[in-house]
């Protein structure tokens, strides 16, 4: 033990004496069993020993209890014992560290020690037991923090955490669905002649395909050699007045994340500063950006490659890329991780799952295609008939040479690949799958809710951020209120005089930032536009392909720029007035500054894609008479339409922009790691020989600062590109029907990259309390209903779908599409044009091109004026969007109708757990009043008393 002492300092922490002997050690091992939890090692490191549910019978009346009595004392993982987890006595384990380096100026050294002193004098008074060590060679001080029981009971309660009761009280007694009319069945089979052997066979063979399937999902389920099944006890609201529902000495009732997030709620809420001085001089975030402390984390429980960790187990058979097919362990990730992050991974795994079956249809749609692609009589119109060998089309810009329809046949046959009749089967089906996803989750996340202790769970139960009750405080004439959840008083917010103004001014803000983002999006095409005519203005000699891809490109590089310019000073801004709003909560703080941030990244992501599948090309005009902007032409689709043009837009925007995320995700991390090394000057662990150096046998808190910080809003971006995901999928998925199929293949990937990302580049987050996955859902609902009007839109006035139906319908004499090619053509003639002239020379035998529209011949009285079939065309395309709208609404209508949000047999569940939990308790306080134990009359009889007597 002596050999292991550390150099402890004197001047800042308040040390705690650690010296004892060994047998001192197991001394206190034997008698505080509650302090320690974390097991010691097992031989068999890759097997955690948890309690199966209890099997299924087939009796009518079965006693059944939530946790195996055979495996009572290991009813939670056993991990590995790791003497770097505990303080030198080896009992007390670290809950919380905190480091710092000594600053080199000598006089802001002595303010940082006397703010340590007063943070650190406080985290004493409230109960908390800390340990000093100092390593000499990187200059770090290190602040060891351990809860014990007494503080974890007290903070358990004002932070209403939902423990685990007893399990001598969750047996209960369960009813099989075996019911008569099965027991008369089988009766009546065994007295009809020759039944007995089709029994045999059936259940023969049903055994045989039974084992088969079996030994299929056994490979695709959690495994749970790794990974056993949990048991399931009730919960309750933990109270000490009620303890006798709580086994608080098993050394597995508070874990790890419960003990850190206690840990972290007294650090935010400690002062280093008298409050006269300093009202806002509170919080271990503070410290840290003041550099008073250099970071502030909970351990992880060892090395990713450290046999018998849970770290190790998640790593090698959670987060690894080979073990793709396989079922999340998720109440693994969330004991380890905390409820928030397992939430995060739990919806990335559902979404991922309801990607098949679009992707399933998405493919099948795009095979339909490539088999009907050679019958499709306008393509073969362009590519193999004569008449369009020397059809000259009109130039797409004023300085663009006329072109041959000819030149068009790749796009022709690109274009159908994606505007086909299978596109309105696969837009319907795709808003029926985004409703059904939304409905289905609710569904699977109240099983979730339930199984992790959410369900009673309201956002007034948690605590409110201490920048508001600080606002609030040094504000006059404030009132106060009783919470009608929580039973306790807490000012409010004065609504006319603080509340309307902050929420006027952030909306007006945020609505103003979003029209910057249209203004920049017209800035781009203006400039796109103006850098084209420069290239080809004067004696340039530079083609009109090369001018076109060099101003493109020159524009998407501007585009880039105020895109990260927008998103960085949005990101500031909408911070400042998510805290001007005076949230109560951080859920509700997180809440808001989601919605803001993703408005602008919607407009972002999403706007050149509007631009393109609705705007482009759509009030250009005519030859002659183009409908300019500040004397340029509007831009044009090119020769493959609009819908090719939007199809390569999503499938670069959105597939590009995965790859290089992904990318990013793997890389940056790993940078930023030797960026954070390098500072605390830790570097060296990096190029630790493993011959020379056990990592196992380096210290845990010196090991963990070298990862890097992860925030209380790190998810945000993930999900962020989830949702931006979802919204590719499903808002403009009739222009490109494979987007889900590589939503599909990305998510499968992201998965376990997140995953992998978490476990070795990142300290291990505190644990946070959440229900559900916040107003992310709201914007997925929002994004389904979008979806229906921008795909009914993008099928009416974006494709050729109504065109060729009209068509068919009144303008073909055998309904076919023969001629169609010709319908869709308008006649000019460039003799009316001088700037047509002029492209065509005057020894040139070109006299008229074509354009695409529906207008009046040169040789008509009315010439270049639309045409009857034109009007024709856009009711029908109008009637198509209601028709399709109302549809696709009445399927989500009845897909919501037929999915409850919960089963009934949750639902039943729920109730009888709380019932039972409820008299449970009447149980035992009828009991503690017979026994004399009530609180009043041992008031009355002058005895002290306590509730943790029973």
């Amino acid at each position: 033990m002596d050999s292991k002492k550390r150099k402890l300092s004197h001047s800042t922490s308040l040390i705690l004496d650690a010296k004892s002997t060994q047998q001192q050690r197991n001394r206190l091992d034997a008698n505080n069993r509650h302090y320690r939890r974390k097991g010691s090692s097992n031989n068999n490191s890759s097997k955690y020993v948890t309690t199966p549910l209890a099997p299924m019978t087939d009796n009518n009346i079965v006693e059944s209890n939530f946790v195996n009595e055979e495996d009572q004392e290991d009813c939670c993982p056993q991990i590995k014992f790791n003497e770097t987890l505990f303080f030198l006595d080896g009992v007390r384990s670290i809950d919380f560290v905190l480091a710092y380096k000594v600053d080199p100026l000598p006089n802001q050294e002595a303010l940082n020690a006397h703010k340590r002193f007063k943070f650190e004098s406080n985290l004493a008074e409230n109960g908390l037991h800390m340990e000093l060590d100092y390593k000499e060679e990187q200059q770090i001080h290190f602040v060891k923090i351990h809860a014990p029981l007494d503080v974890l009971r007290r903070y358990a309660e004002i932070l209403k955490l939902r423990m685990p009761m007893k399990e001598e009280l969750c047996r209960t007694t369960s009813y099989s669905n075996y019911s008569r009319f099965q027991h008369a069945a089988q009766f009546l089979s065994r007295k009809i002649p020759g039944m007995s052997a089709v029994n045999r066979s059936t259940r023969s063979m049903f055994s045989s395909l039974k084992s088969v399937v079996q030994f299929f999902l056994r490979n695709i389920f959690v495994d749970e050699k790794y990974f056993p099944r949990r048991a399931h006890r009730f919960t309750a609201i933990y109270s000490r007045d009620k303890e006798y529902l709580f086994d608080i000495n098993h050394r597995c009732f508070f874990t790890n994340s419960v003990c850190s997030r206690i840990v972290q709620f007294i650090l935010d809420r400690q002062y280093f500063e008298d409050r006269s001085k300093d009202p806002r001089a509170f919080g271990i975030d503070r410290l840290v950006a003041l550099n008073v402390y250099c970071a502030a984390y909970a351990l992880h429980d060892g090395e990713i490659t450290e046999k018998g960790t849970m770290r190790e187990a998640l790593y090698t058979h959670w987060a690894s890329i080979n073990k793709w097919y396989r079922y999340q362990p998720l109440d693994y990730v969330k004991d380890y991780f905390g409820v928030k992050i397992g939430l995060y991974f739990a919806w990335l795994g559902f979404y991922t799952y309801m990607l098949l079956l679009a992707s399933l249809f998405g493919v099948l749609c795009f095979i339909y295609s490539l088999i009907t692609l050679k019958d499709y009589v306008p393509v073969q119109d362009v590519c193999v008939n004569k008449h369009t060998d020397n059809l000259t089309m009109c130039p797409l810009c004023d300085w663009c040479n006329f072109w041959y329809l000819k030149e068009t046949c790749f796009y022709a046959k690109i274009t159908y690949l994606f505007d086909n009749p299978s596109t309105v089967f696969f837009a319907v089906f795709m808003s029926f799958w985004a409703t059904l996803f939304l409905e289905l989750w609710k569904r699977y996340s109240a099983e979730i809710t339930h199984r992790w202790d959410l369900t009673g769970f309201d956002a007034h139960e948690e605590h409110p951020r201490l920048e508001y009750l600080t606002r609030l405080e040094h504000l006059k004439n404030i009132r106060t209120r009783i919470d009608y959840v929580t039973n306790i008083k807490e000012p409010t917010v004065p609504f006319w005089r603080m509340k309307f103004p902050a929420t006027v001014f952030s909306v007006s803000v945020v609505f103003l930032l979003i029209f910057l983002a249209f203004v920049a999006l017209v800035a781009v095409v203006v400039y796109r536009m103006s850098m084209l005519a420069t290239l080809k203005l004067g004696s340039s000699t530079m083609t009109t392909s090369s001018a076109i891809m060099l101003a493109t490109a020159s524009a998407a590089f501007v585009n880039l720029c105020l895109l990260y310019v927008l998103n960085y000073m949005y990101t500031q801004l909408a911070e400042y007035l998510t805290e001007l709003e005076m949230w109560r909560t951080q859920t509700q703080f997180d809440d808001s500054l989601t919605l803001k941030i993703y408005l602008l990244q919607f407009v972002n992501y999403y706007a050149s894609i509007f631009y393109i599948a609705f705007f482009k090309g759509k009030f250009v005009g005519h030859p002659g008479q183009y409908n300019k902007i500040f004397d340029y032409r509007q831009e044009e689709c090119s020769s493959g339409g609009c819908l090719t043009e939007l199809c390569i837009q999503l499938a670069i925007i959105m597939i590009g922009k995965q790859a290089f995320n992904s990318i990013l995700e793997v890389i940056m991390p790993r940078i930023w790691r030797k960026i954070m090394a390098i500072q605390v000057g830790l570097s060296r662990l990096f190029n630790i020989n493993k011959q020379e150096v056990n990592k196992e046998k380096v210290e845990r808190y010196l090991r963990d600062l070298k990862l890097l910080e992860w925030g209380p809003r790190s998810l945000f971006p993930e999900y962020l590109e989830m949702v931006l995901q979802y919204g590719f999928v499903t808002l403009f998925v009739s222009a490109f029907p494979l987007a889900p199929f590589f939503a599909l293949i990305n998510n499968i990937f992201e998965m376990r990259l997140d995953a992998k990302k978490l476990l070795a580049n990142y300290r291990r987050p505190v644990s946070q309390r959440v229900r559900n996955i916040g107003v992310w859902y709201s914007i997925l609902d929002s994004i389904g209903k979008l979806s229906v009007i921008t795909n009914g839109f993008i099928i009416a006035f974006t494709s050729d779908f109504i065109p060729r139906l009209v068509y068919r319908a009144q303008v073909s004499a055998d309904h076919t599409l023969a001629g169609y090619l010709d319908f869709t053509l308008s006649e000019y003639n460039i003799s009316e044009s001088a700037a047509l002239r002029s492209l065509a020379g005057d020894n040139s035998n070109i006299t008229t091109c074509f354009y695409a529209d529906y207008r009046e011949p040169p040789t008509s009285e009315h010439k270049y004026s639309l045409t009857s079939m034109y009007y024709i065309i856009l009711a029908c395309r109008l009637a198509f969007v209601v028709v399709f709208e109302n549809f696709v609404a009445l399927v989500i209508i009845m897909v919501r109708w037929c999915i409850p949000d919960m089963s009934v047999e949750l639902r039943d569940q729920i109730r009888r757990e709380v019932y039972l939990t409820n008299e449970i308790i009447i149980g035992k306080e009828t009991e503690r009043a017979r026994l004399g134990l009530d609180r009043r009359s041992c008031s009355n009889c002058g005895h002290h008393y306590r509730a943790d007597t029973m």
